[in-house]
């Protein structure tokens, strides 16, 4: 793995320099970023006032992780358990035996503005709770199901992670948090110019990584509400959208007959061709090199 991308996350930091193996990392925007570790062995840490909030799963193991607090200790659950860290928490862990984590970093200023987008609250009259080693099938279904299985460095894949970490910040604000205020109602979608200018930019960046933050960025909106107007507008997730749009922009290269299998998957965001041939399935039901047959440009190489 190479040099700590994530560095300034006081969680982050404090497991890259006790020389815990990091698995996956990734920047989600609006400065989220998540992190796989594994772990196995035995030691104390202790995270210092971490100044951003720590979602953690344990993925696998983490049955001989304690937690200290000064009313007693607090043993691990095992493979489920949660943990959320406010910001300004010190919290002290006993390490002991092999544990698979998944964390998410969730910078105060991002996890304000959900709440205000979210709960229509002013943010310093809300708190993120710390909880440990509790069990929350919606987030856990979340994380297993959707951010684990992609792949976090494919431009393909990166919106969807975005779109569920948002999605989690949002579930947090809304279930763990002490708070007063209104739910924000569901209003209409996006402005037709809005709407044009994010699928302009979708269009001209399809070949590169996109997240949720670089389009709400571009419709003038926080992550959380051009996610909800987006879909009010297309009906489709933004993940989706653009999925659907990288497939027909490979449906149209194909068609030419001019380019390999593999330079229109890189051309249309996919990483390698394998992940091009499953996201293309999903969508058209029929592989790409069944596409090009069917097409008659299959005078060309497939690879």
């Amino acid at each position: 793995m190479n040099a700590p991308l994530l560095h300034g996350y006081t969680v982050f930091d404090q497991l890259r320099r006790e020389g815990v193996p990091l698995r996956a990392f990734a920047h989600l925007g609006d400065a989220v970023a998540a992190a796989l570790w594994d772990r196995d062995e035995v030691v104390q840490t202790s995270y210092r006032d971490p100044g951003h909030h720590t979602l953690s799963l344990y993925v696998e193991g983490g049955y001989g992780i304690r937690r200290r607090r000064d009313d007693g200790i607090l043993g691990s659950e095992g493979a489920g358990s949660i943990c959320l860290m406010p910001s300004d928490l010190t919290t002290h862990w006993d390490v002991s035996g092999p544990v698979r984590l998944f964390h998410l970093y969730i910078p105060r200023a991002a996890f304000n503005r959900v709440v205000v987008e979210a709960l229509d609250a002013d943010p310093a009259t809300v708190a993120l709770r710390d909880a440990t080693y509790f069990h929350d099938s919606y987030m856990e279904t979340a994380i297993r199901g959707t951010v684990l299985p992609l792949n976090w460095d494919e431009p393909a894949d990166r919106l969807a992670v975005s779109h569920a970490s948002q999605m989690l910040l949002t579930y947090l604000a809304s279930r763990f948090t002490d708070r007063g205020g209104r739910t924000l109602a569901v209003r209409g979608g996006l402005s037709p110019t809005a709407l044009r200018r994010v699928v302009d930019f979708m269009d001209a960046n399809l070949d590169q990584p996109l997240a949720i933050g670089d389009l709400a960025a571009v419709a003038g909106l926080s992550a959380y509400h051009f996610a909800r107007m987006f879909k009010r507008s297309t009906g489709e997730s933004p993940h989706g959208f653009v999925l659907r749009r990288r497939v027909e922009r490979a449906k149209r290269l194909i068609e030419t007959g001019r380019d390999s299998l593999a330079d229109i998957a890189v051309s249309c965001g996919f990483s390698g061709q394998s992940h091009f041939t499953a996201r293309f399935r999903q969508v058209a039901g029929v592989t790409p090199g069944q596409y090009l047959r069917a097409s008659g440009a299959s005078s060309r190489p497939e690879r």
